[in-house]
């Protein structure tokens, strides 16, 4: 072991590939899930965008999401029981579609895990924004709420470092400290307005899951985009399979246990807002324009105090967003570097492992660079808001993992087209879920977005369009890629001439 704690690649000995520790117990892998997804943060945020296309039926527009994702998941579950890797759909495509297929779905995945990772931060930081302007401070200086983000993605990297079984535990227990809150002010609510007490005389109606007339059936589809939104990172125990003691069993109950959770908590919280605010038209004006949907049911329905709580509540737990967003980033990194480096040079910076925490502290330094770069690229070079910060890198970020996500349901259907111990229905649902994931790329580009979100498809197009160029340019890589994934521990490589071999799930 080096002096500074960094291990060279293969452990303590400095001899074979480096290794990751399993040391995650099945809980310790649910809540890395969790924390990409971000239950309170997307609870309060998310709901929002979609009022101006299905109007107060957002719970049925969030349903359509919870079945949509349920749909993607089976992929993803299907994939996680034979094949566990940090890669990911990295290793998950590269083993059912080929290796030039995997590069791409990884750096996709990647991207997506990066500006998500920043992402948080930036919802935290308008959340502290939130917090200031109600405690009299308005309007503090634009650099403000980026200087904020930039102390929080320094904390989310360090508690990246140290064992991930902790930094899982951290995360799991803030978001159920705020998760409870949320339910907490859900049930107030729902006894206030079943009782008639309610602040504006908001009442109990199951009309939140009718749409109003005229409402189409393409407006409600576009407005259960944002739901999709809500969900993105339910794969990110998929990034543990290196570290689960029992990841063929803990990864598929994380990645559908995630699922299952945010659904029902996201159609019963969509429901208690839309019916607390009140389903008038001033009722869903007040609930598009708010910032911290139960920030403002806390102060109003119980007390001021109880929202600044929920306020810095959902701030943590984007906060612990960022720490599973640096994870699942740095995870990615360290296997497809591994992959690609050429097999005379096993070492490098990116494959660095800390000898007393048995994490990949290279890649995490390096997850930690571009986050940074991006923040002040945005915030002190090009002077963005926060807010537009905010959104713009959820609308990238979807448009990327939504590729990552094609990739893997193709491999998912590859595998089981070849799998004579699968029913040959069950084909049926990959088929879907393309369908669904093609729908939802399509509602997000077609009316194409204007002004200054032009550009953000452009983005999008052109991270994606990296790793297809350093592909064609460097065959060598993708071969290197493929020999690499042909011997990392349950993946087979599949070929044009033959069919994806698929391994017995086990119990490691």
């Amino acid at each position: 072991m080096a002096s500074d704690g960094i291990a060279a690649p293969g452990g303590a000995t400095g001899a074979g590939k480096p290794r990751l520790r399993r040391n995650l117990g099945s809980w310790q892998v649910l809540a890395v899930s969790l924390g990409v997804t971000g239950l309170s943060l997307s609870a309060n945020i998310n709901p929002q965008g979609a009022v101006p296309s299905v109007g107060r039926a957002i719970p049925l527009a969030f349903s359509i999401s919870f079945a949509a994702v349920l749909l993607l998941s089976y992929s993803f579950v299907r994939l996680s029981q034979h094949f566990n890797t940090a890669g990911s759909v990295f290793g998950f495509v590269g083993a059912t579609l080929g290796a030039r297929a995997g590069a791409v779905a990884g750096w996709c995945l990647l991207g997506g895990y990066l500006i998500f990772g920043a992402g948080s931060c930036y919802g935290a930081a308008v959340f502290f924004n939130s917090l200031l302007n109600g405690m009299g401070v308005a309007n503090p200086p634009q650099w403000v709420p980026f200087a904020v983000t930039l102390v929080l993605l320094a904390g989310a990297t360090v508690l990246t470092v140290i064992p991930a079984r902790r930094g899982a535990d951290i995360m799991l227990i803030s978001e159920a400290c705020t998760v409870a809150l949320i339910l907490l002010i859900s049930i107030v609510v729902l006894a206030k307005i079943t009782s008639h007490s309610a602040p504006a005389g908001q009442h109990f109606t199951l009309s939140v899951f009718k749409p109003a007339r005229g409402t189409s059936s393409s407006a409600l589809f576009f407005g259960a985009v944002y739901g999709i939104l809500a969900f993105i990172g339910f794969e990110g125990a998929a990034t543990m399979g290196e570290e689960a003691r029992e990841p063929r069993k803990s990864i598929p109950r994380a990645i559908f246990g995630t699922v299952l959770i945010a659904g029902v908590f996201y159609v019963f919280t969509a429901a208690i807002e839309v019916m607390g605010f009140g389903t008038s038209s001033k009722g869903l004006a007040n609930f598009h324009a708010t910032s911290s949907l139960y920030g403002t049911l806390g102060a109003s329905y119980i007390s001021p105090w109880v929202g600044y709580v929920v306020t810095v509540g959902t701030m943590v737990s984007a906060f612990a967003g960022a720490i599973a967003c640096t994870v699942g980033a740095s995870r990615l990194i360290y296997a497809m570097t591994r992959a690609a480096r050429p097999t005379e040079r096993p070492q490098g910076r990116l494959l660095q492992i800390s000898g007393r925490f048995g994490t990949p502290v290279g890649a995490i330094g390096a997850s930690l660079v571009i986050m940074v770069v991006s923040v002040i690229a945005i915030g002190f070079v090009f002077r963005q808001p926060i807010l537009s910060a905010w959104s713009w890198t959820g609308f990238i970020g979807t448009m990327i993992v939504l590729v990552a996500y094609i990739l893997a349901t193709i491999g998912a259907a590859k595998m089981l087209r070849h799998n004579r111990s699968v029913p040959a229905w069950q084909i049926i649902i990959p088929v879907v879920t393309l369908l669904v994931l093609g729908y939802t790329i399509y509602r997000n580009l077609v009316p194409y977005p204007t002004g200054a979100t032009f550009w953000l498809p452009i983005i999008a197009a052109i991270w994606i369009g990296i790793s297809l160029i350093v592909l064609v340019a460097m065959p060598r890589v993708a071969s290197r890629i493929g020999k690499e994934l042909a011997r990392e521990d349950g993946l087979r490589v599949s070929s044009a001439a033959a069919p994806v071999p698929v391994p017995a799930a086990d119990t490691e």
